[in-house]
């Protein structure tokens, strides 16, 4: 055999170990990279636990900084948008097209409020952003009036999400639950929509006239419960309609309550237009589910 035979097998088995090299490394990154997501997602589920069983405010902060340490890993990770998390005891909504991917969960405070907090993931064209969202509720006396972005949220956890289009663009309706106090309890309508690749949260397609509302809140007593959900059948938003427990306590929340009567919003004409005293018993009429309101006035 040649000199230049032996050179030539030998250059040929080093390129082969080389190869055999880069394939393992890639292995065990894969591999580390792997342990250490199922790691966080134990520290996750564990600290959401921990959470729940805190008696403190100071404790609860310091469990709640580790719950969005784990997250925040989660939701950086490659398969961030694949991942299942039905094993982890937090809200969470997913956009059935796929866009984003939000999670929110809330901290009791000593005082009977609470802090809520929120993660939103998203695509970007080609890229994948995270999003921390900051409960900014006590800045916020006024939340139906303003466009909010994540730095100022008006904290809720997200149970259902329902995609509308007005024109190109899609609204994504998200219903929600705000603990507000010791004595009120809150719904929310909101709206989350994205702009330049931006997110948005809030959007004018509640109410008549120019200064249309950007969300809609509900609060009611702590001791009542409030229906709110997206009825696939009526293809309407139905929800509870709220009265005061007295003549003398209206537009006191706290002594508010569900009445046995009901209302909806449709999305129609690109916007979600109100009815008042909906049958709930009567929505698997056929045709048309409502005749298109004449812009009743809102609560």
């Amino acid at each position: 055999m040649t000199i230049a035979a032996v050179a030539g097998r030998t250059l040929g088995s080093m390129i082969r170990v080389g190869e055999t090299m880069k394939a393992l490394t890639l292995a065990g990154i894969l591999f580390t990279s792997y342990v250490q997501g199922q790691d966080h997602r134990a520290g996750l589920i564990a600290s959401m636990g921990e959470l729940k069983d805190a008696i403190s405010d100071p404790q609860r902060d310091s469990i709640n900084a580790r719950i969005k340490a784990h997250l925040r890993s989660l939701l950086e990770a490659d398969d961030a948008f694949t991942a299942t998390f039905d094993d982890v005891p937090m809200s969470r909504v997913d956009a059935p097209d796929g866009v984003f991917r939000l999670f929110t969960w809330n901290i009791p405070r000593e005082d009977g409020s609470n802090l809520f907090e929120g993660f939103l993931l998203a695509r970007q064209g080609n890229k994948i952003a995270v999003y921390e969202l900051r409960d900014m509720t006590k800045g916020i006396p006024s939340p139906e009036v303003p466009e909010l972005g994540p730095d100022r949220w008006y904290g809720a956890l997200y149970y259902q999400v329902i995609p509308v289009k007005k024109g190109a663009r899609t609204y994504y309706t998200l219903l929600g639950w705000k603990g507000y106090s010791k004595v009120e309890t809150r719904k929310v309508i909101e709206v989350l929509s994205f702009k330049s690749g931006r997110p948005r949260f809030g959007a004018a397609l509640f109410g008549k006239g120019k200064l249309k509302a950007m969300r809609k809140v509900y609060g009611f007593s702590f001791q009542a419960t409030m229906t709110l959900r997206y009825d696939p059948v009526m293809e309407g938003i139905l929800l509870d309609h709220l009265s005061p427990s007295r003549a003398d306590m209206k537009d006191q929340p706290a002594y508010y309550g569900p009445d046995m009567t009901h209302d909806a919003y449709f999305w129609y004409k690109g916007e979600w237009w109100f009815e008042p005293d909906i049958d709930a018993r009567d929505v698997k009429r056929t045709g048309r589910p409502f005749n298109p309101p004449q812009r009743q006035p809102e609560p």
